[in-house]
């Protein structure tokens, strides 16, 4: 990822990833998601999701909403 974001989530799960996304847009925080799933085998590898650098703290309380479901 570029310089500048951080990540603040990572799952297995595309729709928990939408999720996620979904809080942090509500919340006015600009995300981006990257796929490190692989194409054969969609068990294998983490969605991740990055912020900018200033929303890190606030995305990472959202977020820790998320976990505890």
């Amino acid at each position: 990822m570029e310089k500048g974001w951080k990540k603040v989530y990572f799952t297995g799960e595309e729709v928990t990833a939408s999720m996620a996304c979904d809080l942090l847009a509500e919340s006015g925080i600009k995300s981006v998601i990257m796929n490190h799933k692989d194409s054969t085998y969609l068990s294998v590898g983490d969605i991740e999701i990055y912020v900018e650098d200033k929303d890190e703290h606030e995305a990472l309380m959202i977020l820790a909403k998320l976990k505890k479901g």
